[in-house]
């Protein structure tokens, strides 16, 4: 996956079963290094942190649902550190009447790098995510 992810193509989607962004991340690293490929762990997070823009959480809540509980975009290497940054969160306001979660995602107010992108690409930009991320020309 990461390999095919770091040829240059644009535009991939792969899922993990990991509880964060985070051990997302860890969980990348130990099935690279489960493949027996002999790199050093630094070249391995520089390949997943080059290849992979977002992670995208899904969670099992408390009452059951699955919900998008947050959307981190990994943003770069710091010595041995992939470094990564939450752009929206789960927040839960409440329950109904029901029992069932009240929850909406949240932006952190993080600009995310990947918005610019689309805005330099020409693409047009979800109206949600415009008027939260409003271009900057």
């Amino acid at each position: 996956m990461l390999q095919a992810m770091s040829t240059g193509h644009d535009g991939s989607l792969s899922t993990l079963h990991a509880n964060s962004a985070r051990d997302c991340v860890a969980r990348l690293e130990t099935l690279v290094l489960m493949a027996g490929l002999d790199l050093p762990i630094r070249a391995i997070r520089q390949q997943i942190s080059s290849a992979v823009d977002v992670i995208v959480q899904i969670s099992r809540l408390r009452d059951g649902s699955r919900r998008v509980t947050s959307i981190t975009e990994l943003v770069r290497m710091e010595g041995e550190t992939v470094t990564m940054q939450d752009i929206f969160v789960l927040e839960i306001k409440g329950t109904d009447p029901d029992g069932r979660l009240q929850a909406a995602l949240r932006s952190t107010g993080v600009r995310s790098r990947i918005v610019d992108r689309l805005h330099d690409l020409g693409l047009p930009v979800p109206a949600a995510l415009a008027k939260v991320f409003p271009s900057r020309r």
